[in-house]
C-alpha cells in the first residue's frame, strides 16, 4: 500500500542507483524532487512505467526494479509478460507497513483501505 516503504526498499536493493528503478511515482515527481500526484493521470503513469521498464529489459540490464503498488492482477500482468519475453526472472516482494509510516502520495486512508480490500496474495 502507499507509504509501506516500497521506494525505500527498491533504492536499497538497487544499491542506491547502481540498477535502474522504475515507479509510477517518477511520473509525478518533478526535477526538484517535489511529488504531485494527480489521480486522473494515474493510467498515464502506469503506462510510462511499463514502457521504461521494457526499454531497460530490452537493453539486457542485469537487474531492474519496479516499486509500484499492484493490488490487482491486471496491474502486474504486463511485467510477468515482459519478464517472460526478455527471459528475466521476476520476483514479487510485498512490503508491509509495520513501521506505521504515513504515505506521501496524498492517498486518503479510505482509499488505502479500499486498495487493501482488493489486494490478494498468492502463496502458491
Amino acid at each position: 500500500m502507499p507509504g509501506a516503504g516500497k521506494s525505500t526498499l527498491a533504492k536499497h536493493l538497487s544499491e542506491s542507483g547502481k540498477y535502474q528503478v522504475f515507479s509510477i511515482d517518477s511520473y509525478f515527481t518533478n526535477e526538484k524532487g517535489e511529488y504531485d500526484f494527480k489521480f486522473d493521470e494515474n493510467h498515464k503513469a502506469y503506462k510510462a512505467c511499463e514502457q521504461q521498464t521494457e526499454e531497460a529489459l530490452k537493453q539486457n540490464n542485469s537487474k531492474v526494479f519496479v516499486d509500484n503498488t499492484f493490488t490487482l492482477d491486471w496491474e502486474i500482468e504486463p511485467y510477468f509478460k515482459m519478464a517472460k519475453k526478455y527471459n528475466y526472472q521476476l520476483h514479487v516482494v510485498t512490503v508491509e507497513n509495520y513501521h506505521g509510516s504515513e504515505n506521501i502520495h496524498k492517498v486518503s486512508n479510505e482509499q488505502v483501505q479500499n486498495m487493501a480490500e482488493k489486494y490478494k496474495i498468492k502463496l502458491l
